[in-house]
């Protein structure tokens, strides 16, 4: 079962950062959602500079899914 620690939004916004570490966290949080999406605001082809934005609702009706710590 994926978990997202609710503390891990903090976590994932920390620099630098393994890639392994925040895909795993970014998997978890979509999983623990009921309503992802992405926007792909940016890519530079030049230097391979990206942005994207994601966006979702956590699944409230089950939070022993992703809230590990009240």
């Amino acid at each position: 079962m994926y978990r997202f620690n609710f503390n891990d939004f903090r976590n994932i916004e920390r620099t630098p950062m393994s890639p392994s570490y925040l895909q795993n966290k970014i998997c978890d949080l979509v999983a623990c959602s009921v309503y992802t999406k992405v926007k792909v605001d940016s890519v530079n082809p030049d230097t391979g500079e990206y942005r994207i934005v994601l966006h979702g609702t956590l699944d409230w009706d089950h939070p022993e899914t992703w809230w590990t710590n009240r």
